[in-house]
């Protein structure tokens, strides 16, 4: 229980890391607002992510992972069509800002971990 409220407030922080590393993603809201998009982006990663990697598998291996990228970006912006708070300009902005959130949870999981 701990370890899932300590994950969705990590997300959240993570989103708030990728507005400010990358131009074109924007977020504005309290605190509430940072938990519920941790919450979302937590949850399509738990239910979503799983199915569309799999669907998209031929692709992810002929690019060597880098397809990986674009679902990142793709799970990012479907939180933000979901979340009033969150706004994304483009493909690319949401594509950095899936690789910042990624590499933000990973560094964090990396310290975390026994």
């Amino acid at each position: 229980m701990i370890r899932a409220l300590a994950q969705i407030a990590l997300n959240g922080l993570g989103v708030v890391l990728a507005a400010h590393l990358v131009p074109g993603i924007h977020y504005s809201g309290n605190i509430l607002n940072l938990l519920l998009t941790g919450l979302v982006i937590g949850a399509l990663n738990l239910l979503v992510k799983p199915l569309v990697t799999l669907l998209s598998l031929p692709i992810i291996v002929l690019t060597l992972g880098l397809f990986y990228l674009a679902i990142n970006g793709l799970m990012l912006w479907v939180a933000s069509a979901l979340l009033s708070g969150l706004e994304i300009d483009g493909c690319l902005p949401a594509i950095l800002g899936g690789l910042v959130l990624g590499l933000f949870n990973w560094l964090v999981r990396a310290f975390t971990t026994k």
